[in-house]
C-alpha cells in the first residue's frame, strides 16, 4: 500500500476518499489488512503529511478510526472525544485538518453502546464529565420514538442507537453551521462531510447518505432550509 503524498492527495477527491474507506472498513469486517509497511510509512511522513480523511469519533478504547478503516500512517487525522461531540476545539482541529493538511472528507463517526451516549439518557452528572455530556442532551430531547418515560434510559437499546444516531447528525450540520472555512470548502466542493456509525459487534460502519454534504446546494437543502 503506498503512502499518501502531496500529489495523490491533490488528485483524489472527497467521494474517491469515502470510496476508500467503505473499502477499508470491508477488509476490517472480513479480518483482513492491506500490506504496509508502517516503518517506512513514517519515514515516508516525517516531513510531512498528506491525510486524505479527518475522522470525529468517541474516545472508546473499541473504535479506532486506522484499525475499523484499515488506514496506514498518513491516511488520515483521528480527531477522538467522548460521544464525538463538536466544540471550538474540535472545530479548529477538523479546520487544520482540511484547510492546512489538505484533507478531503470529514467523517463523524458515532458507535453502539457508547458510555457517553448511555451517560447523557440516564443524566449522569460528575465532575468535568458533567458539561462534556451536557453537550448530548440536544439529542436526548429531540428522540420522539421512544414515548414512555420509563423506558428513555440506557437501558433501552434501542433509545440509545436513536439517541446516537441523532448525535452524529446534529454534530455533522453543527461543524458546518459553526465553521465559516469548512462550510466555504464544501460549498466549493473542496471537501466533504458525512456522518456514520460503527456497530461494535459487527465491524461494520454504516454511513448515513442523507448527512453527506458536498456542495452548497446540500448546505441550502439540509441545514439552511
Amino acid at each position: 500500500m503506498r503512502t499518501l503524498t502531496k500529489e495523490l492527495q491533490e488528485k483524489m477527491t472527497p467521494r474517491d476518499a469515502l470510496a476508500i474507506l467503505k473499502e477499508g472498513n470491508h477488509r476490517f469486517i472480513n479480518n483482513l489488512k492491506a500490506n504496509r509497511n508502517l516503518l517506512q510509512q513514517a519515514n515516508d511522513t516525517r516531513d510531512g503529511q498528506w491525510p486524505f480523511a479527518a475522522i470525529l469519533s468517541c474516545i472508546d478504547s473499541r473504535t479506532s478510526s486506522e484499525l475499523i478503516f484499515d488506514q496506514g500512517l498518513g491516511d488520515i487525522m483521528s480527531i477522538r472525544i467522548a460521544g464525538n461531540i463538536v466544540n471550538t476545539d474540535i472545530l479548529g482541529s477538523l479546520e487544520f485538518a482540511c484547510k492546512v493538511t489538505g484533507a478531503k472528507l470529514v467523517v463523524v463517526l458515532g458507535h453502539s453502546n457508547c458510555g457517553a451516549v448511555k451517560g447523557a439518557c440516564d443524566h449522569i452528572e460528575m465532575g468535568n464529565l458533567t458539561e462534556l455530556l451536557a453537550k448530548l442532551q440536544p439529542a436526548v430531547y429531540e428522540e420522539r420514538e421512544v414515548t414512555n418515560p420509563e423506558t428513555r434510559n440506557s437501558s433501552n437499546p434501542k433509545f440509545v442507537e436513536n439517541v446516537t444516531s441523532i448525535n452524529v447528525n446534529r454534530s455533522v450540520k453543527a461543524i458546518i453551521s459553526r465553521s465559516y472555512i469548512l462550510e466555504q470548502m464544501i460549498e466549493n466542493g473542496e471537501v466533504a462531510i458525512i456522518g456514520a456509525t460503527h456497530d461494535l459487534e459487527s465491524g461494520i460502519v454504516e454511513f448515513y447518505d442523507d448527512t453527506f454534504f458536498t456542495c452548497k446546494e446540500d448546505i441550502v437543502a439540509k441545514v439552511k432550509a
